[in-house]
Formats: structure tokens, C-alpha cells, sequence
């Protein structure tokens, strides 16, 4: 809980789960620690895997279980139960169907991983809920052969990421733009680079959200800080190849990167 409700925290995982994909390295995280007590528990894996798609701005999330997916009916005592196919993850129409027992090797059940689903769309990603049993269950799904149920969310991925940033997070510091760099987040899908910052106002930690100004005061965007306040004073005005020499080291090349950045 405390990786992911503290800022900074969320972005250093964010980052380690990030430089673990590139490298090719498969991550596996599990919630059955024999060091967690109950107060702190997620609950169930369900729920930490979707948690997870949030951190790293997962495509998709695949559940596993002991059925082939999410059924119209109870399939253990229906026998004219429907696998549904597609359904998006907030029709309401889902909780009666996903009902609260769990399976032989859950304790969740559909239900957990329902709400899963639902925790994913607000990142914009999508769930698949199918079989575990099935042979090659994650290749067939790659190929695109459809089986499983799909949970869309409402939103796409941007918009859903950038509406939790607008709504959310209080304001700790401005950075205050050159007209060079104004013009480059005005255009859109640009990142905010150390080069471009003229001056550092109040404090802030990495992972805080700031204020980006124009010259003249104006307001222009909002973002998660990718280091402090006092690091970004040191190596505002230089380019990101500098950052090294300067701070010793270099959690990401931007100051503020383009997916934890609005426009205002």
C-alpha cells in the first residue's frame, strides 16, 4: 500500500518495473508475503495485478482462472450458461453474473476479479478474463483468437490517465518555462525537459505534482515531478545528458515526462 499511495514511491516502482521490462526480465509479484500482515493486504492478487497495470500503463490486463471466463450464469449449476464474450467493465449488468463464490484456486472468486477489471479501466487498460488451463492460453490470445471474456474500459488509455491527473493531486511547486519550451508542450505530446526551465519555485518532492508557467505567469500545464525540488534546481537550464554529471545520477531524462503531464 505505501509503494503506491506515496508518490515518490510509486514513481521509483514505476521505474524499476519499467527497466525490468526493457531488459527483458519478466517481474513476478505476489501479494502472498509471509511478512504482510492482514492490516496491509491488498485483499487478493486479482486486485494487486490490476493495481499493478496501473503503475506501468499496461495495454492489458489477462486474469487467469479456473474457468474459461465470465459466464451469463453460474456454469457449475447452469448448464445453458453463455461464456460472454465482450461487455464493458462498468456495465452494472456484471455484478449479478459474477456472484461472490470463489473458485477451487481463488479465494476471490469473479467477483475480485470484476472489480479488478474495473480497477485497470481507470488507467485505460483493458482485462481478459479466461481460462488458465487452457494450452497456450497467452499466445492464442496475442494471435487474437477470441476466447476469454474482454472488459473495455470507458476511456481510452490518455484520457483516462490524464483526467486522474487533472482531478486528484494538489499543486506543491511551479517551474517557470522559457518561450521554447511553452511552445513545445502547446503543441502537444511533448515532455518537459530541464533545458526549457528557467526557475524553481517551493518545494517538492519527486513524483509531486507542480505548475508549469509561461514568462509572463500564465499557467500552461501540470505534471509529476520526476525529481525534487532541490535536484531540479541544479539542473534546470542544462539538457538531459547533463543530469549525471550534475546529480549524480539520472531517474529519467525529462523533468516532467509527457504521460504525467496536462495542458491547462
Amino acid at each position: 500500500h505505501d509503494d503506491l499511495s506515496d508518490r515518490k514511491r510509486y514513481l521509483n516502482a514505476r521505474s524499476t518495473l519499467r527497466a525490468l521490462v526493457e531488459l527483458k526480465v519478466i517481474p513476478v509479484i505476489n501479494e502472498n508475503d509471509t511478512v504482510v500482515t492482514d492490516e496491509i493486504r491488498f485483499g487478493d492478487n486479482d486486485t494487486l495485478a490490476a493495481l499493478v497495470a496501473n503503475l506501468v500503463e499496461a495495454d492489458l490486463l489477462v486474469i487467469l482462472t479456473d474457468r474459461d471466463g465470465m459466464f451469463d450464469a453460474d456454469p457449475r449449476n447452469n448448464p445453458d450458461a453463455q461464456l460472454i464474450y465482450e461487455a464493458r467493465a462498468d456495465d452494472p449488468a456484471l455484478d449479478a453474473v459474477a456472484g461472490s463464490v470463489g473458485g477451487a484456486l481463488g479465494r476471490g472468486g469473479m467477483q475480485t476479479k470484476l472489480r479488478a477489471a474495473r480497477l485497470a479501466a481507470r488507467s485505460g487498460a483493458h482485462t481478459i478474463i479466461v481460462g488458465g488451463r487452457l494450452e497456450r492460453v497467452l499466445d492464442r490470445l496475442k494471435a487474437g483468437e477470441r476466447i476469454g471474456t474482454l472488459l473495455s474500459p470507458e476511456r481510452g488509455m490518455l484520457a483516462a490517465r490524464k483526467q486522474w491527473l487533472a482531478g486528484h493531486l494538489q499543486t506543491r511547486g511551479t517551474l517557470v518555462l522559457d518561450a521554447g519550451a511553452v511552445s513545445a508542450l502547446s503543441q502537444g505530446n511533448k515532455s518537459l525537459l530541464p533545458v526549457g526551465v528557467k526557475l524553481v519555485q517551493g518545494s517538492f518532492r519527486r513524483g509531486e505534482m507542480v505548475v508549469c508557467v509561461a514568462p509572463d505567469g500564465r499557467e500552461v500545464a501540470r505534471g509529476l515531478a520526476n525529481y525534487s525540488a532541490l535536484e531540479a534546481q541544479k539542473i534546470i537550464g542544462q539538457s538531459s545528458e547533463s543530469i549525471v554529471g550534475l546529480l549524480g545520477y539520472m531517474a529519467e531524462p525529462e523533468l516532467v515526462h509527457r504521460d504525467n503531464l496536462i495542458l491547462v
